[in-house]
């Protein structure tokens, strides 16, 4: 494996790692607020916009190669 191969893969667990905490902590923001579904459905998307933008950058980039 080279050290490009292993920053890729490190890239990309550590990324869905932070991604997951995100996740997790936007859930618990919703619950502990009382912020109800709608409330909970508006903080996931104002806030999770960060995660679609980084899994749009790497489909691009994909596009791109092909």
């Amino acid at each position: 494996m080279s050290i490009a191969q292993f920053e890729e893969i490190s890239l990309i667990v550590g990324i869905g790692g932070l991604i997951s905490l995100m996740l997790f902590i936007l859930y618990r923001l919703g619950k502990d607020s009382g912020a109800g579904s709608f409330g909970t459905f508006i903080i996931f998307l104002a806030l999770g916009m960060g995660i679609v933008g980084f899994a749009a950058k790497s489909v691009i980039k994909l596009l791109i190669a092909i």
